[in-house]
């Protein structure tokens, strides 16, 4: 499900988008590529400090769009490159997956556990 290239992204400098809905319609949060770590079940995870409204929606719709780009990744059609993950996601405070994250991450105060339906490279 997770490809080299993803892989690749992951590993430079870029953005990350976070998309949830909730009760009082669509919310976006920002963190960084090199931030995601990815679970032993291939799953993302996401050290979350705040995020406090994307928790909240997660309870209520665990759907989420998640997109992930960089410029230092040769892309479809040159510099740069970009790619929609569509998944559902819980918020994790405790077990390997949080421990884990908490050991290069002593901020968060929980883990975004996305488990990826598809991951489709956009440009």
């Amino acid at each position: 499900m997770i490809s080299e290239k993803l892989l690749e992204m992951l590993e430079k400098d870029g953005i990350v988008a976070i998309a949830t809905l909730g009760k009082d319609g669509p919310h976006m949060v920002n963190t960084w590529n090199t931030y995601i770590h990815i679970s032993p079940e291939g799953r993302f995870l996401i050290p979350a400090g705040y995020m406090n409204k994307t928790e909240e929606n997660i309870k209520y719709n665990p759907e989420v769009l998640i997109t992930v780009a960089s410029s230092k990744v040769k892309g479809l059609h040159g510099a740069g490159a970009g790619f929609l993950i569509k998944g559902k996601a819980e918020f994790v405070t405790s077990g390997p997956d949080y421990d884990n994250l908490k050991e290069k991450f002593g901020w968060l105060r929980a883990a975004v556990a996305v488990t990826i339906d598809s991951a489709t490279q956009t440009w």
